[in-house]
């Protein structure tokens, strides 16, 4: 299969059927899940179709050790390549690799100022144009309403798109009364696309929580399967 027809088939473009044309530039997407759910690979499969259509993409990972990031990059790329039988695979590996940058750093030592600053120095001064910035393993119970706006601000001044991925707490009572995550109540005006990841018996049920500004709680035609990694369609 060529790349265009892949990125064509992706059910990424579900996702953008289903939202209002997805999370879209200058805005915020957000990925819920108990830990080991699997945000990171979601993140990751949604960061990969980006790279497929010659976009350029900032992984900044809060976790200790990034090596894991790039073997996520790694197996979900042949997985894809392989699923899809891709032509020249080797060559749109090497071609989309020099599109992606992996950036570190632990939330407890660092300003939200720092971070942006850092981000946008890759940009400005590395001459690095990202479409696409994809922060995972963020800790929303660690900021403040105020900091989330300034990485809003940031994405609607660069006009680029920002994913970040939280793990819920452990604690049973973590959706309120109307489905909305308790620890993200705080956050809800800048949040444009929220998906929570529901584990079920042999695969993970992508579920939309805030779409823009509508609230549909509605199950998406999508899963995670954990066996490859991938987001794919749901059959009926």
């Amino acid at each position: 299969m060529i790349k265009k027809e892949l990125i064509t088939r992706s059910p990424l473009r579900i996702l953008e059927k289903s939202t209002q044309g997805g999370v879209g530039n200058g805005n915020i997407g957000v990925i819920t899940a108990r830990k080991g759910v699997g945000k990171t690979a979601c993140l990751v499969h949604i960061a990969t179709d980006k790279l497929f259509q010659a976009k350029h993409v900032i992984h900044v990972s809060f976790a200790d050790d990034t090596t894991h990031i790039v073997s996520w990059y790694e197996d979900i790329f042949q997985e894809i390549a392989r699923r899809y039988k891709l032509d020249n695979a080797m060559d749109i590996h090497d071609e989309i690799t020099k599109n992606r940058v992996i950036m570190n750093f632990k939330q407890d030592n660092v300003t939200t100022e720092q971070v942006l600053k850092s981000i946008n120095s890759m940009i400005r001064d590395a001459r690095f144009s990202a479409d696409l910035i994809m922060i995972d393993g963020y800790d929303f119970s660690k900021i403040t309403k105020e900091e989330l706006g300034c990485f809003k601000k940031f994405a609607r001044e660069l006009q680029v798109e920002i994913w970040f991925s939280t793990t819920l707490p452990r604690e049973k009572q973590f959706f309120d009364d109307n489905g909305f995550p308790v620890i993200l109540k705080d956050f809800i005006d800048h949040i444009s696309i929220l998906i929570h990841l529901e584990a079920k018996e042999d695969y993970v049920q992508l579920k939309l929580i805030k779409d823009h500004d509508q609230l549909p709680s509605k199950t998406l035609h999508l899963k995670l399967d954990p066996q490859i990694l991938l987001i794919a369609e749901k059959k009926q």
